[in-house]
């Protein structure tokens, strides 16, 4: 696995986790937590929404789902 891509998966944990303790948020709060940009964020969010981790049921805020998630 590239560097590249174990950082963005390491990060996209971090999003997951911190949705989960503060949720819903909102992405701009997302990008002030980690100091990275609304783009950066939006490519997490839809990583973790195509896994069916994460959903946005009102625009620009988003939670977890009920999905089961094992957590290394």
């Amino acid at each position: 696995m590239s560097q590249s891509t174990n950082r963005m998966l390491t990060r996209a944990k971090a999003v997951y986790l911190f949705i989960k303790k503060n949720g819903p948020v909102t992405t701009s709060q997302i990008a002030e937590e980690f100091g990275i940009t609304d783009r950066t964020v939006q490519r997490d969010l839809h990583l973790l929404a195509y896994n069916g981790l994460v959903n946005s049921p009102n625009r620009g805020h988003w939670k977890i789902t009920k999905k089961k998630v094992k957590i290394s």
